[in-house]
């Protein structure tokens, strides 16, 4: 029983508990117009992460790699990178609400990756595998994190315009940073998102060109897209010609379009193995040396 509390689906499982705990908390404070005690929730929210770090830590060695093998996997990982950013960089943009709607959309799309068909396959074995394929992906998910804080930004921009238009200013309304903060805040994420994927892209073609790695065309192409439209949104922004409220826009809805890319990402992972549940388990065991031969070691049982 008290194994169970140890996988590492447990653990991923109780840090998405753990933001959520941390919405809440900040919620309750924020409707009666009170400012919420920020040293508790940043607690809650790293206890959250580093449970979430340890779950993802037991995956990869299970993999013997960076897990980024499944849905599961991967929206685990872009979370992990979300929160991250908030717990490094979040206090520099002095925003009181951000841990808010960072641990929202944290438990969200955390609670959402355990569905059980997102965990089906499991990755095999990952030996031999290139530390810098390894990197390329890793970068290319982090950005998605970046783009993500640059989303919640965005909705709190939106969220700002119209209580000054609407002249509402209790409850979320009243704790919202001013327009001009929080247009300088997008404007630094865009850039941190567009050169960290522009790095990950970098080395994805380098490898590739050296033959260590093999071109999934959905991928690229959905990847170089998603890159592509950040990059001309920075040139309109530069050039003026999209009203602030536009961008605001545009920066949501790419980042729900870089979720859907993360199908063609998840094809890209190499091979990968059903996940044998209890009676194959069983089964497999009993079967004698002399009936089919020694069972491979890249074949894994779920925790």
């Amino acid at each position: 029983m008290l194994g169970f509390f140890f996988e590492d689906r447990t653990l991923m499982a109780l840090g998405a508990l753990l933001y959520g705990i941390a919405f809440f908390f900040v919620l309750l404070f924020v409707r009666r117009d009170r400012s919420h005690p920020p040293s508790i929730t940043y607690g809650i929210v790293v206890l959250g992460w580093l449970l979430q770090t340890a779950g993802m830590y037991l995956r990869g060695l299970e993999v013997g790699g960076c897990p980024l093998g499944n849905a599961f996997e991967i929206l685990q990982f872009v979370v992990w990178s979300l929160v991250l950013l908030y717990l490094v960089v979040g206090s520099s943009f002095r925003v009181s609400l951000l841990g808010f709607f960072c641990s929202g959309l944290a438990a969200l799309l955390g609670l959402f990756s355990l569905i059980p068909a997102f965990d089906q396959t499991r990755r095999e074995w990952m030996e031999g595998v290139s530390v810098w394929i390894e990197l390329h992906a890793a970068l290319a998910l982090f950005s998605y994190g970046v783009f993500a804080i640059l989303a919640l930004v965005s909705a709190m921009f939106l969220l700002r315009d119209y209580s000054l238009k609407k002249k509402t200013f209790h409850g979320v309304f009243h704790f919202l940073p001013s327009i001009k903060q929080l247009e300088e805040i997008k404007y630094r994420l865009l850039v941190t998102g567009l050169l960290i994927l522009s790095v990950s892209l970098l080395l994805g073609g380098v490898n590739w060109s050296q033959g260590e790695g093999t071109l999934y065309t959905n991928k690229f192409i959905s990847t170089l897209a998603l890159w592509l439209c950040y990059l001309i949104l920075m040139f309109l922004r530069w050039r003026q010609t999209l009203q602030p409220a536009s961008q605001a826009w545009a920066y949501i809805g790419l980042f729900l379009i870089a979720l859907i890319t993360l199908g063609p990402v998840n094809a890209s992972r190499g091979a990968f193995a059903p996940v044998p549940d209890d009676s194959d388990t069983s089964s497999l065991n009993e079967t004698t040396p002399s009936q089919s031969g020694p069972i491979s070691p890249e074949l894994r049982t779920s925790h």
